[in-house]
């Protein structure tokens, strides 16, 4: 007799996964028909919040909670001011973070939370427009709120269609959908991005060069005059395997508006070197900087993004890139400087 298969399970974490998924193309599609009204209005008052200067404060309860906190969350690093307002804690004294002229954004899949109706009276006195997510258009939350966003699924994931999976999945969407969506609109750039990420891993990849160059006395630099034994000398003594050639910057240029300074003549590399003494050997320490040096370098601005210099390095295939502004030279920003940005 040959094995009988055991039977498909009904619940896997595939399934619990597709079910996830299933909810989110069914709000992604109503967000294009039926939702798109609300969806203009909620995104026409957050705009004007923002616009005013003013925060929005998410609050909701328990798992609703979580996501509403990291929705505010997105919301302050995509550059819309937000706060996470606890709903018990906002009942005893957190009510005065906020301020006339915010906007609450209220999570409740019930829309029937009791910390949160307790706080309705109070939004109403401080004139705070709401903004909801529940799951049922007719409960308290809803019909309180200036506008809601329904985002009711036909199942949660949980094998028994208890535990907020599939609907907590849909709240946290919509609300990164809302942050991204008013940072698009807002005109959001990448260097504001830099500015509001400045630790960590991310904070090193937005880094810009003039935050990581040698400059002052550890740029390398020499005159095109220096002879090659103060050149390898000072190659040596800064151990960025290079070195910049440097000229004052003429007083013509200057009459003109241009600061005092050194302007980049060339640079020489240890591969300079090598190369030298391959062609005319124990002669080479007759020559000057000026005889040797590569006078097209490569070259980057000092509010470049460090991640930039590092593109720009591997296809360029080198190590190294002098920072310049303005035709002055202000440092030098080498490949081991950005190992740290590379992922692992």
């Amino acid at each position: 007799m040959s094995a009988i298969a055991p039977p498909t399970p009904v619940s896997s974490p595939a399934h619990f996964v597709r079910v996830e998924a299933a909810a989110l193309q069914r709000l992604a599609d109503r967000l294009e028909g039926e939702m798109k009204p609300a969806l203009d209005s909620a995104l026409a008052l957050l705009s004007q919040t923002a616009a005013s200067g003013h925060r929005v404060a998410l609050t909701g309860i328990g798992k609703s909670g979580i996501v509403a906190r990291k929705i505010a969350a997105t919301m302050n690093s995509t550059g819309t001011a937000a706060c996470f307002l606890h709903p018990v804690e906002a009942l005893h004294g957190d009510l005065g973070m906020l301020t006339r002229g915010d906007l609450v954004l209220a999570l409740s899949y019930s829309g029937e939370s009791e910390e949160l109706l307790r706080l309705l009276p109070v939004f109403a006195r401080l004139g705070m427009p709401i903004i909801s997510f529940t799951g049922a258009p007719a409960s308290t939350l809803a019909t309180a709120a200036l506008v809601n966003l329904d985002v009711s699924v036909p199942e949660e994931a949980c094998a028994l269609n208890l535990a907020p999976t599939a609907s907590t999945t849909t709240m946290l969407a919509l609300g990164d959908a809302l942050a991204l969506e008013l940072s698009r609109q807002s005109g959001f750039q990448p260097d504001d991005f830099a500015d509001l990420h400045p630790g960590g891993p991310l904070g090193r990849r937005l880094a810009r060069v003039r935050d990581l160059m040698h400059s002052g006395d550890a740029l390398p630099h020499v005159l095109a005059s220096t002879p090659m034994p103060e050149v390898i000398y000072e190659m040596s003594r800064k151990k960025l395997g290079m070195t910049t050639v440097l000229k004052p910057t003429p007083k013509s240029a200057q009459k003109t508006g241009q600061p005092p300074g050194f302007t980049l003549a060339g640079i020489i590399s240890d591969g300079d070197l090598r190369r030298l003494l391959e062609r005319v050997g124990p002669h080479a320490l007759d020559r000057t900087a000026g005889d040797i040096m590569n006078r097209t370098p490569q070259t980057i601005a000092p509010g470049a993004f460090a991640s930039a210099a590092l593109v720009q390095m591997e296809e360029k295939k080198i190590t190294s890139l002098v920072v310049v502004n303005q035709g002055l030279v202000e440092g030098v920003i080498h490949l081991h400087d950005l190992w740290q940005l590379t992922p692992r």
